[in-house]
């Protein structure tokens, strides 16, 4: 695989993920089809991945007052949670299943967010 075909698609993972619209699950997409990488393996290729990506979007989000610490810290203490049980639970979920799931997740997200304007009529607004 050459270097280009792995640069850009995580550029353009990394602009996602800082805007909050989930450039990781487009880095698993494209390192399992394009790449022939491993679900589980493309999944903690991306969980590395979010580490700086996360670290310099929380930074400037922190410095532009982006942030509700009200609304943050329960979801991040949440989310620890959930990524302990998601770990514990996807060691023995099959490999073909837990593709599926992530697919039919990835399409109710889209499907959410095709039929979901409230939001972003009010961000317009702004």
């Amino acid at each position: 695989m050459s270097d280009i075909k792995c640069i850009i698609p995580a550029i353009l993972a990394g602009m996602f993920a800082a805007m909050g619209v989930g450039g990781n699950g487009i880095l698993i997409v494209y390192l399992t089809i394009f790449t022939g990488v491993s679900q589980r393996t493309s999944q903690g290729i991306s969980l590395l991945f979010f580490i700086p990506v996360a670290t310099i979007a929380i930074s400037i989000y922190v410095k532009k007052k982006l942030i509700s610490y009200k609304t943050a810290i329960p979801l991040v203490v949440s989310g620890v949670a959930g990524t302990f049980w998601g770990f514990y639970i996807g060691n023995f979920v099959d490999q073909v299943l837990l593709s599926k799931i992530f697919g039919a997740v990835f399409i109710l997200m889209g499907i959410s967010q095709w039929f979901d304007n409230k939001n972003s009529k009010k961000d317009a607004k702004k």
